[in-house]
């Protein structure tokens, strides 16, 4: 197999050569077909995340075909497409999983984060965590909806009833939330680099009723604000444009400092909550919502190869949409 592998924090990930990973009990070898390029991943390649266990290969919007069992599966079968997401396993025992949050696990287990992931032409997962993803789709057109379509639903979902939402950073998850929000009836309004102009127009596209820069005010007050560019400084400007009793969501893994802000922005019951990873109930949400609220993601593909031009063009701001390899 192929892997383009992370050897060294902030370094270039390297194309190398490995034997083709066997299965173990409960797990699956799955062929890539296609893994979308994350935000996370940045934070993982700039070492920005603890405890990475080098050599890693990153990628966690996995999308692929199952070639090999493990001992005891019978859950999937071979040659079935499967989705593998970023919670690559939980503890089940632990408080939070006994609370059915599993997304809070003290002992989970991540993919291209903790194991190996998909910026590879084969991986292993653990078939519990593996989401049957049907016929329907091209792999590519697929694969963002397993990282950036997922918290971006778990964010949606922590947004509340809002009808009047905010959406700062507009790349690959809001592209996605931007529609299903649309969808569900909500008003859209995005916010983006200065300068961006390309963004603001597939916003506009995608039904937003107004794009500006996140240094603008909206036209009205916002009931909620997700947050998926991870810049702490977005905290107190999204305070200022919700309402009363607005809620701030922050969806990203990792964000610069938030600055001090005064009271009262916070004041008069407004509220500040941060998104941490998904649960499989959330996916399986997700993913039957998605074909139903017709869902289309913008992609760029790059050969597997490539992947340190598609994580430049990401930090950089020039992708629209989002970003995918394939092996």
């Amino acid at each position: 197999m192929q892997a383009m592998v992370l050897e060294a924090p902030g370094k270039a990930l390297v194309l190398r050569e490995r034997p083709d990973p066997a299965p173990g009990p409960g797990m699956v070898r799955i062929q890539v077909g296609a893994c979308g390029v994350c935000r996370t991943d940045l934070h993982v390649v700039d070492g920005e995340l603890p405890d990475i266990p080098y050599p890693i290969v990153p990628g966690h919007e996995v999308v692929g075909r199952v070639d090999a069992l493990g001992p005891g599966v019978t859950s999937l079968h071979l040659g079935e497409r499967v989705g593998v997401p970023w919670l690559g396993a939980t503890c089940g025992a632990c408080p939070y999983c006994l609370e059915a949050r599993e997304n809070l696990c003290d002992h989970p287990v991540f993919t291209g984060y903790t194991r190996d992931g998909g910026f590879a032409s084969q991986l292993v997962a653990d078939a519990r965590y593996c989401f049957q993803l049907g016929e329907t789709g091209e792999d590519a057109a697929l694969a963002p909806l397993l990282c950036a379509g997922l918290i971006g639903w778990r964010s949606l979902t922590m947004a509340g009833g809002a009808k009047q939402l905010g959406l700062y950073g507009f790349g690959a998850a809001a592209h996605i939330v931007a529609q299903v929000a649309g969808w569900q009836g909500r008003t859209v309004y995005a916010f983006t680099r200065t300068g961006d102009t390309a963004a603001q127009q597939l916003a506009l596209s995608l039904g937003a009723a107004w794009a500006g820069t996140s240094e603008e005010a909206p036209p009205v007050s916002l009931d909620a604000a997700i947050l998926y560019a991870p810049v702490g400084a977005l905290v107190p400007a999204a305070l200022r444009a919700v309402r009363k009793g607005g809620r701030v969501v922050c969806a990203g893994i990792h964000m610069s400092d938030i600055p001090a802000f005064p009271y009262r922005l916070l004041w008069e019951e407004r509220q500040i909550v941060s998104v941490a990873n998904l649960t499989r109930a959330d996916g399986k949400a997700f993913l039957a919502v998605a074909p139903r609220a017709g869902i289309k993601t913008h992609t760029t593909v790059y050969p597997l190869r490539d992947a340190n031009t598609a994580l430049a063009a990401l930090r950089s701001g020039e992708l629209l949409g989002a970003a995918v390899l394939r092996p």
